[in-house]
């Protein structure tokens, strides 16, 4: 029987993606995300921002790095991974990442604009919601 492990975490893409490809022809993408946390404290409001790596494999990955861009937000729900390996030293080194199993884009909204530079059509609050696939 497998232990659970899962997570779910929301957040902002901190870079750009990278993709590769392995040796077999698997494709491989790997991100971070920063998510924020407020609390508060006796001085008011504190935000904490934690930083996580992700990374997606075969179809997933290439979905992702089609429609994901730098500041996008994002939800993913996926496993913890633990890698190790040791340094050119000889020093045992770990980290754990995030393996995404299905993730979804947060949906970005945008002020149509007429022709004319600083004018938008419609009213001022009207936006444009653009497509989010989910995967």
């Amino acid at each position: 029987m497998n232990n659970l492990n899962s997570i779910l975490i929301e957040g902002n893409l901190v870079r750009d993606l990278e993709m590769r490809t392995t040796s077999n022809g698997t494709s491989v993408c790997t991100f971070s995300i920063a998510s924020s946390r407020y609390f508060k404290q006796d001085s008011g409001m504190e935000k904490e921002v934690s930083y996580f790596n992700v990374e997606s494999w075969a179809k997933l990955a290439e979905n992702v790095v089609n429609y994901g861009h730098k500041g996008q937000g994002v939800r993913v729900v996926g496993r913890l991974k633990q890698e190790r390996w040791h340094d050119r030293d000889g020093k045992a080194q770990s980290r754990v990442v995030i393996v995404a199993e299905h993730l979804e884009f947060r949906p970005e909204f945008v002020k149509a604009e007429t022709e004319q530079e600083g004018e938008t059509a419609g009213s001022e609050e009207a936006a444009g919601e653009a497509l989010v696939p989910t995967f």
